[in-house]
């Protein structure tokens, strides 16, 4: 490899750097300001405090926008990964027509504009008349996350060897055990790394659940609705919290999301 010269290295240093303030800075300064106060455009530096966390603790509008959002999310994640594992098992035992374009169908809300999607859902729950509610908020994001967790355990699945299973069978175990005792083991790691990856991109919806949303609102609804009247102190807070989360998600994301090696 031939050695870059030292201007050529200190420009694209630059340029990263450039790219990672920009990207990361606004992050950094809510972070900063969830400890110090800003007073007539100065930094008050002798007010370090965790005043905007303890506000936060009181805060019932943005804990109960939370509480929902974790509690569609871990729903749509649960319905996905059951849907998105048997939907991957059927498409991987045999290779059809019909299997195809039932794959298409699975990608399709993924790979459409969100706005799209929820509109599809929208004049669908209105057609069937079926109330807007978390639960139709549960539907959609479930709907949005299947793909990811289909095509994760899909490819976990053409990864492993197909005598794995024909050993378990011909050694006298039922389809239940060979599933529970061969293949779940083998797909642990991948269903792990699409729960998580699905649950970030739940956590993070907006246009979906503007479509489909009743009278609760998610977090992501809940932040939109404040940008007209300007945020509060505390909401630095939470975006630090929920940094801090993001990150444990992306550290765990890398350390399961890993194909084994084909035997």
């Amino acid at each position: 490899m031939i050695p870059l010269p030292r201007v050529v290295t200190a420009g694209l240093v630059l340029i990263a750097g450039f790219v990672f303030l920009l990207l990361y800075g606004p992050l950094f300064v809510a972070i900063f300001f969830s400890f110090f106060r800003l007073e007539r455009n100065e930094v008050q530096w002798d007010s370090f405090s965790f005043s905007a966390y303890e506000a936060l603790t009181h805060n019932r509008g943005i804990l109960d926008a939370l509480m929902n959002t974790l509690v569609v999310g871990g729903s749509a994640v649960a319905l996905s990964l059951v849907f998105g594992t048997l939907l991957a098992f059927r498409y991987h035992a045999r290779r059809s027509t019909a299997n195809e374009l039932l794959q298409l169908i699975i990608f399709l809300p993924f790979l459409m504009p969100p706005i799209i999607t929820g509109l599809s859902l929208l004049i669908f729950f209105r057609q069937t008349d079926v109330d807007r509610s978390l639960l139709t908020v549960v539907i959609g994001h479930t709907v949005f996350v299947l793909a990811l967790v289909y095509r994760t355990v899909l490819a976990r699945l053409q990864a492993l060897s197909r005598s794995l299973a024909e050993a378990s069978l011909d050694l006298g175990a039922s389809h239940f055990q060979t599933f529970v005792y061969v293949l779940l083991p083998n797909l642990a790691t991948a269903l792990v790394s699409a729960a998580i990856l699905a649950f970030a991109l739940s956590f993070d919806e907006t246009l979906i659940t503007l479509l489909v949303t009743g009278t609760k609102s998610t977090l992501p609804m809940r932040l939109w609705a404040m940008m007209r009247l300007g945020f509060t102190p505390d909401i630095n807070a939470l975006v630090t919290l929920l940094l801090a989360g993001s990150t444990v998600l992306s550290l765990l994301a890398l350390q399961f999301v890993r194909l084994p090696k084909p035997r």
